[in-house]
């Protein structure tokens, strides 16, 4: 009968070597220090390639004349405001651009001084006449009136509102030369007191012209 001894000192052998065999083990490998740290990994680099030949290099626009790349606004112009219409130019016969300004009215045969006659006034004896008169050109003009009556006579005769000008009797009418010029557009009014005669005038002219009325 085999003693219960042995197998245990046998199972302490085989308990001994297996220390032996772990400690070796463990001594082979090389742990990492304390605080170390992994290799980092490469990071790839951005690569340029050359240029394999010469580049082109665009050349600038070409400026035009009288442009300015800081140009914020319009050229000036020659007349801004001024309100007045410029003549448009037109080409003549010799070839050349000519200027053709509009004339201020139409001609329309209307005399420069047109008259009307009226009467003011009338009295026992005698009445007030007279010849309303109206600038339709476009300058300052005097005027001439002329009034001839059938008999009676002229006892005055003046201008309303203005300078009064010249009578000159003739018969039985007479002339008034103005005194001073009518404007462009404007009026005048000549007055007369006539005596022992028709109110109706046998002659009314202004400048030359019948007056109108009759």
């Amino acid at each position: 009968m085999t003693s219960p001894w042995i197998v245990v000192g046998a199972g302490v052998v085989v308990m001994v070597v297996l220390l032996f065999v772990a400690l070796g083990a463990y001594r082979g490998r090389s742990p990492a220090p304390d605080g170390a740290r992994p290799p980092a990994l490469p990071v790839p680099s951005a690569v340029v390639a050359a240029p394999t030949g010469p580049t082109s290099v665009p050349s600038p626009l070409p400026a035009l004349p009288g442009i300015s790349g800081r140009a914020s606004g319009l050229p000036p112009s020659g007349a801004v405001g001024s309100g007045v219409p410029s003549a448009a130019p037109t080409v003549g016969g010799s070839g050349r651009p000519t200027a053709t300004v509009s004339p201020s009215r139409a001609s329309s045969g209307q005399p420069a001084m047109t008259g009307r006659y009226r009467v003011v006034q009338s009295f026992d004896g005698g009445f007030i006449g007279e010849v309303a008169m109206v600038n339709a050109s476009a300058r300052s003009r005097g005027w001439t009136v002329l009034v001839e009556f059938s008999g009676g006579r002229l006892v005055t005769a003046w201008v309303e509102g203005v300078p009064q000008g010249t009578i000159r009797e003739s018969g039985d009418g007479f002339t008034y030369v103005s005194g001073v010029d009518v404007p462009p557009g404007g009026s005048v009014s000549l007055r007369f007191h006539w005596e022992r005669a028709s109110s109706n005038p046998r002659r009314c002219t202004v400048d030359g012209e019948r007056c109108g009325g009759l």
